[in-house]
């Protein structure tokens, strides 16, 4: 048969200060000293000394805020894939393919692969290389 254990908070009943000592004590982090790395300041040297090695005080670095995601399509996933690209993102006008990669999800256009049909691509950025070869075919690439 089991036995309900006796909490020992009901023991400090009455006693005013818990098992800390003076009435102060037992309030917040003021009794240790505060939290974490605290205490390390102007008056207290004694933990200076340890943090000289890290990077503790002060802002370091900077963060670029118009950063945008660049995500890449090569010439060959085109070639590769033009039979499986959905109908709303290929379409063939003539002799040309029209693709619109940015419906795809992709936003820059690499030049990796040999360029085999004539395209009509509408991307947001495209690399040089890519931008030659498509020309070189006969294509076209629209950006913004």
């Amino acid at each position: 048969m089991t036995v309900n254990k006796r909490k020992k908070v009901s023991r400090y009943r009455g006693s005013m200060t818990h098992g800390w000592g003076a009435k102060k004590k037992h309030r917040g982090s003021g009794n240790r000293g505060g939290k974490g790395m605290a205490g390390s300041g102007k008056r207290s040297d004694s933990k200076k000394p340890s943090l000289w090695k890290y990077k503790y005080f002060g802002k370091y670095g900077f963060v670029s805020k118009n950063t945008r995601k660049i995500n890449a399509i090569n010439i060959n996933y085109l070639e590769d894939n033009i039979e499986k690209l959905p109908q709303d993102i290929l379409t063939k006008e003539g002799d040309f393919f029209s693709i619109n990669l940015e419906k795809l999800g992709f936003n820059k256009l690499l030049s990796s692969g040999k360029v085999t049909n004539k395209y009509k691509i509408k991307v947001l950025f495209a690399s040089k290389k890519a931008v030659e070869k498509i020309k070189s075919n006969g294509g076209e690439i629209i950006s913004k």
